[in-house]
C-alpha cells in the first residue's frame, strides 16, 4: 500500500470512527435484558416528546393513553426461523451456521454466516443435527466464499434445515441454547410470513390482550414485512456510511396498508411505526409527497440525522446498541441529542435494554 493510499485509508477510518463516536453510550452489564418479562406487556415505556422534550415513564399497558382513536399502527409481520444450525465437518470440526435466506444461485443454496476452526475453504460437506434429536439432521455442501463474509451453502431443495435449527438469539443474550420460553417470546403474536433471522424486537411487547385494548380504544392496525437479515444487525463499517446504504432485506408493502395510511393521513391522524423495520418499509416506499407505493422487493435504506420522514409521525421502539445503524435511526427521528440524552435517563432510571428489554415511543 502507498504511503498516498494509506493516508487516505486512515483518515476514512477516522472519519467513520468519529461518526460513530457520535452515537456511542456506555451500558452497565446489568441493564442488558436477559430474559423477556413475566407478561408479554409486563414491561416499561419511556415516551418522549420530540417537541418539548419532555419525557413520562409509564408501563407499556399505557400504550392506548398516549394514542388517539384514529391513529394506525404499523407492525411487521415477518416471522423468525429457526435459522441458527449446529453440526459438523466431514473430518470431524465443529461448524455453526446462521442462514440468511435464500441464495438466487439455484434451488437449495441458502446464503448463512458460518463459523468453524480454521480457514472456511469451498467443498466443505457438513452435516447439521437438530439439537434435541440429534440422529435427525441434514446435509450440506459449502458452495462459495462471499466477498461480505457470507457463504453459500448448498441443501437439498426438498429439505427445510430451518426444521433441524434453533431460535438465532443475539449474542449479547448469555445462553449457550435457546430454552422453552425463547421459542414462544423472541416472535411477535402476529408473526406469519417466515424469514426474519432476528426478531423485530419492538413488537414482542404487543400482546392479545394489549392489541384488544388498542383496538377498543379506537386504534388501528396494518401490516407490513421487513425480512430482518445482515441490514439491521450487522455491525457498521465504514462502506455502509460511504455508500449510504445498508444490506439489502426483503420487503414487502400491501396495497390494504398503503390505502389505510392514506385514509389516516386524510383525517389528520398519525401513522404509528411499530419498530425500526416497519418504518424502513414505509420509508422505503414513499414518494417525495408522503404518498406509497405498495409491492415487494427489496431496501438498503439508511435512515441518519439528516434524513426526511415523509410517512412516519411517530414510533414505537426499544432501546439499541450503541454505535448501530438503529439508534442512527431512531436519532434521525428524535433528533441525536435528544435520544441520546432519553438513553442516560433510561439508564439512571433502571430500564432494560435491547431485544428483551424496555421500549420508548416517540410522539
Amino acid at each position: 500500500m502507498s504511503e498516498r493510499t494509506l493516508d487516505v485509508f486512515e483518515r476514512t477510518l477516522d472519519v467513520f470512527e468519529r461518526t460513530l463516536d457520535a452515537f456511542d453510550f456506555t451500558l452497565p452489564v446489568d441493564r442488558i435484558a436477559q430474559h423477556p418479562p413475566t407478561e408479554r406487556d409486563g414491561g416499561r415505556l419511556l415516551v418522549l416528546e420530540r417537541k418539548s422534550g419532555r419525557i413520562h415513564h409509564q408501563q407499556i399497558v399505557d400504550l392506548p393513553r398516549w394514542l388517539s382513536s384514529g391513529d394506525l399502527l404499523v407492525r411487521n409481520t415477518s416471522r423468525v426461523v429457526q435459522a441458527r444450525l449446529r453440526g459438523h465437518k466431514s473430518s470431524g470440526g465443529a461448524v455453526e451456521a446462521l442462514l440468511l435466506g435464500p441464495d438466487a444461485s439455484g434451488p437449495g443454496r441458502q446464503r448463512a454466516l458460518l463459523k468453524a476452526s480454521g480457514r472456511l475453504r469451498t467443498g466443505w460437506k457438513l452435516r447439521f443435527e437438530s439439537m434435541s434429536q440429534p440422529e435427525r439432521g441434514c446435509d450440506a455442501e459449502l458452495l462459495s466464499l462471499q466477498e461480505d463474509g457470507q457463504v453459500v451453502l448448498s441443501f437439498d431443495p426438498e429439505i427445510d434445515p430451518t426444521r433441524f435449527g434453533e431460535m438465532p438469539l443475539p449474542p449479547y443474550i448469555r445462553r449457550t441454547t435457546p430454552d422453552s420460553d425463547d421459542v414462544a417470546r423472541y416472535q411477535t403474536v402476529y408473526a406469519l410470513q417466515p424469514g426474519s433471522v432476528a426478531a423485530p424486537t419492538a413488537g414482542l411487547h404487543l400482546s392479545e390482550r394489549l392489541l384488544d385494548s388498542l383496538q377498543r380504544a379506537g386504534i388501528e392496525t396494518a401490516d407490513v414485512v421487513l425480512h430482518v437479515g445482515l441490514g439491521s444487525f450487522r455491525p457498521l463499517r465504514s462502506e455502509d456510511l460511504d455508500r449510504g446504504r445498508l444490506h439489502r432485506e426483503r420487503i414487502e408493502l400491501p396495497e390494504a396498508t398503503a390505502r389505510a395510511i392514506a385514509e389516516t393521513r386524510r383525517r389528520g391522524n398519525r401513522v404509528v411505526a411499530v419498530g425500526t423495520t416497519s418504518t424502513r418499509v414505509l420509508e422505503s416506499r414513499a414518494r417525495d409527497d408522503g404518498s406509497l407505493m405498495p409491492g415487494s422487493g427489496e431496501t438498503d435504506l439508511f435512515l441518519v440525522p439528516g434524513s426526511r420522514f415523509r410517512v412516519v409521525d411517530a414510533l414505537l421502539t426499544n432501546f439499541h446498541l450503541p454505535r448501530s445503524s438503529l439508534l442512527m435511526l431512531v436519532a434521525s427521528f428524535g433528533g441525536r441529542e435528544q435520544i441520546l440524552a432519553a438513553y442516560a435517563e433510561a439508564i439512571r432510571e433502571g430500564y432494560r435494554f435491547y431485544s428483551y428489554g424496555d421500549a420508548m415511543l416517540l410522539l
